[in-house]
């Protein structure tokens, strides 16, 4: 079997952000080419006095078939409360599409008192759920207290499949105690989301931004 050669100088390998390695057009040359996954930021929303949620009603659409959600230094008015999030498919007429997700979670006290890690079943949801899906399990609302992360929906626009999505995120609880949760689920229709209500499960979201990236 013959071995392939590279010509050295026929490399065309100029150093480029967001770039591979691939085969050029020649059979022995290299360059680089595009690496996907390029950010494109959509929308920022941020909260500087109370405020009941937050709205996303445009943007999302078929253009990208990923988007992220970044949630930064969000503070409640209301000690221990919850983050949680619903899908629309009526442009935010109504929120409320069934879906099953899971929860679990790592905490460590701040005066290293305790810990823990365990599939948290108060704020799973299960059985076609239509409440809202809960992303950070507690927030507290001393003045340094706050929960931060990252919110991945996969093709929301398919009229095909089932909407996954998954989180990983970050908060200083009520308990003061430092949280790290993973959750995991999907929504339960096969037409297509466009609009997303995030909110607290109680009282109102003081301060925090959102940001919404599109996945190229």
């Amino acid at each position: 079997m013959a071995l392939s050669k590279v010509n050295f100088n026929s490399l065309n390998v100029t150093p480029s952000a967001s770039k591979f390695l691939a085969w050029d057009g020649d059979a022995d040359a290299l360059a680089t080419a595009d690496i996907g996954g390029a950010l494109t930021l959509i929308s920022t929303s941020t909260v500087t006095s109370s405020t009941d949620g937050i709205e996303i009603t445009s943007g999302l659409d078929s253009t990208y078939k990923e988007y992220i959600f970044k949630f930064i230094n969000l503070h409640s008015v209301n000690d221990g409360t919850s983050w949680q999030f619903q899908a629309s498919t009526n442009t935010g007429s109504s929120f409320g599409i069934n879906k099953v997700s899971t929860f679990i979670e790592a905490t460590h006290n701040e005066d290293d008192s305790g810990t823990g890690l365990a599939y948290n079943t108060t704020f799973d949801r299960g059985a076609n759920s239509t409440d809202f899906a809960t992303l950070i399990s507690e927030i507290g609302n001393d003045n340094d207290q706050s929960g931060s992360g990252t919110l991945h929906l996969f093709n929301p626009a398919s009229t095909t499949f089932v909407k996954s999505y998954i989180c990983r995120t970050s908060s200083s609880s009520n308990g003061n105690n430092q949280r790290d949760q993973h959750v995991a689920g999907c929504f339960y229709t096969t037409s297509a989301i466009d609009a997303l209500r995030f909110e607290t499960r109680t009282g109102n979201l003081q301060t925090g931004v959102l940001k919404m990236y599109g996945v190229s």
